[in-house]
Formats: C-alpha cells, sequence, structure tokens
C-alpha cells in the first residue's frame, strides 16, 4: 500500500476519505474500520464493491458515486445506520437490490446518471427519505407506492423518459420540489394541484405537454413554475 494511502487509513477516527485516487479497488484495511461513520470512496474507477462493506455498521454517510459500478452488494442493506447520504451516481447501475429497503432512516439518496429504466421498489420503502435524485437515467415509469414516501421534499427527475407521473404522487404532502426537466411527458396528474406545500416545478425542455388546466391555480398560491 502506497504511503498517502495507508495515511489516510489512519487519519481520522471516524470520517474516511480517498476521494478520486483512481484505485480501482478498495484497500481491504476499509472493511476493517468498523468505527467509520463517513466513507468517500468516489471516482475511484471501482466495478465491484465488497459484500464486506456490510461490517461497517456505524456508516452515517456513503459516497460510492464518480465509479463504474454495475451493481452494488446486497450487503449495502445491512448498513441500517445509513441516516444522512448515500451517493451511487454516476455509475452503470441498471437496478438495486431488494436489500436496500431495509435503509429506512437514509435521508438523501442520489442515484442519478445511471442506466435505471424504472424507480426500484427498494427506493420507495426508504421511508426516512427527505430527497430523492435521479435524474440523467432512463426512467420510464414511477411507481404508486412512492407513495409511502411521507417525508418527501424534493424529487429531481431531470432527463428521463417520463411520459406521465402516478396519480399517488398527490399524498407526498412535504413536498416542495419537482423537476421534471427533459422528460416526454404527456400528462400530468391532477392530484399535483393538491400539494400543500409545493413551492416549484420544473417543466422546462418539456415540449410534449398541454399545460394543465389547475397550473395557474398553483402559480397563484405561490407557487413557482418554470415551462
Amino acid at each position: 500500500m502506497c504511503g498517502s494511502i495507508a495515511f489516510m487509513l489512519r487519519a481520522s477516527p471516524q470520517d474516511l476519505s480517498l476521494w478520486n485516487q483512481q484505485l480501482g479497488h478498495v484497500p481491504d484495511g476499509v472493511w476493517q474500520r468498523t468505527d467509520l461513520e463517513t466513507l468517500v470512496l468516489a471516482g475511484n474507477r471501482l466495478t465491484q464493491v465488497s459484500e464486506r462493506i456490510g461490517s461497517l455498521r456505524k456508516l452515517r454517510m456513503l459516497d460510492l458515486g464518480h465509479n463504474q459500478l454495475a451493481t452494488v452488494p446486497a450487503a449495502l442493506g445491512d448498513l441500517e445506520g445509513l441516516t444522512d447520504f448515500l451517493y451511487l451516481n454516476d455509475n452503470r447501475l441498471t437496478s438495486l437490490p431488494d436489500s436496500m429497503s431495509r435503509l429506512t432512516k437514509l435521508r438523501y439518496l442520489n442515484i442519478s446518471g445511471n442506466r435505471l429504466s424504472s424507480l426500484p421498489e427498494a427506493v420507495c420503502s426508504m421511508a426516512g427519505l427527505i430527497e430523492l435524485r435521479a435524474s440523467d437515467n432512463q426512467l420510464t415509469s414511477i411507481p404508486h407506492s412512492i407513495e409511502r414516501l411521507s417525508h418527501f421534499r424534493e424529487l429531481h427527475l431531470r432527463n428521463n423518459k417520463l411520459e406521465s407521473l402516478p396519480e399517488s404522487i398527490g399524498k407526498l404532502h412535504e413536498l416542495r420540489h419537482i423537476d421534471l426537466r427533459g422528460n416526454p411527458l404527456s400528462a400530468l396528474p391532477s392530484s399535483i394541484a393538491a400539494l400543500p406545500k409545493l413551492g416549484k416545478i420544473d417543466l422546462r425542455w418539456v415540449d410534449t405537454l398541454e399545460p394543465p388546466e389547475w397550473l395557474p391555480e398553483l402559480e397563484e398560491r405561490g407557487c413557482i413554475v418554470y415551462r
């Protein structure tokens, strides 16, 4: 192990950043750091992550973004202490393991810049989510079960292949911000108009949508509509 990596493995008792080291693999010493609360492995050309990651039960934040991951280990579901952030953005993911449904305390999830064609059901079981970023994928649908995310405040779905959204999105009563830019939308559910705290809906670069008759009602309420 090179000296700089060895130093970083020892440097902080609870936080470890190996950001942009282009390592190609995760050093074995990382999996022995069961005291870690923050782990950054972004920008390392990773193609796989060991199931041993499940031993890091104290993690509150994990960054696996900007790698080359086609899958993530089922052991991510063992990290039930994840509360702050989970970054999986800018990889090659086509799905997420069902085990991730156990991450019910997680508040922020970024799965943007992958190859997801549908929003994984595991995400809709993450009851604590406040913000989801799923932009720049290939999403064609959002499951009705998204209604379970009752703490949701921000939903970012820019540059996907969505033609519609489920009516159940109207049950997300804490929702403040919806980003739908660059989707081939043909319709929006009228239930959006009843969202009591919605402050911003972004419909720019959507050329396929006839503006719903309830959009002016939203604007009169103070909601900013970008179109």
